[in-house]
């Protein structure tokens, strides 16, 4: 899996509550989700963001309640690749689940600032800072998660025979 897009960035510790606010969970609708996704913290995240684009965070993300509404909200917003320095496990679990490529890599976090191009081969484990020249490693994705991703989420991929 490949990915380009423009770097927005967030720090430490952002809550599924933040990603996707509660009074917001009684939609399933996709579109209404991304909508709402990161008001509570940044009010222009649904008006700057373009499909391609790239989440950048600090340690903990995507913590708080287990909702998939979250990781959802995030992919239906256009972002195709979120990079942390760590994930909250159930939210890690819940973006495979749903097809959204995440990451974790401290230095490429530290590093790329919002609006920073980035690349990233994920095959190859490698996201490259267009903006600055750097390059980081990251452990690619298993081949299961790969085609999970690549169906764009785990129930597509036993519709489409590729996970039994």
């Amino acid at each position: 899996m490949k990915v380009n897009g423009k770097a927005i960035k967030y720090g430490d510790n952002v809550d599924t509550d933040v990603i996707i606010p509660a009074r917001y969970l009684n939609t399933s609708d996709k579109k209404e989700l991304a909508s709402h996704c990161m008001e509570d913290i940044d009010k222009e995240f649904v008006n700057k963001v373009k499909a391609g684009d790239v989440m950048v965070a600090g340690f903990n993300f995507g913590c708080g309640s287990s909702r998939e509404h979250a990781p959802i909200a995030i992919k239906e917003s256009g972002i195709s690749l979120v990079i942390a320095k760590s994930f909250a496990r159930i939210f890690y679990r819940n973006s495979i689940n749903i097809g959204l490529a995440i990451v974790e890599c401290p230095d490429g976090a530290d590093r790329i600032a919002d609006g920073d191009t980035v690349e990233a081969d994920l095959e190859a484990g490698v996201i490259y800072n267009r903006t600055s020249g750097e390059s980081y490693k990251v452990e690619p994705f298993p081949e299961f998660i790969s085609k999970i991703i690549a169906n764009g989420g785990l129930v597509e991929s036993i519709r489409n025979g590729d996970i039994k």
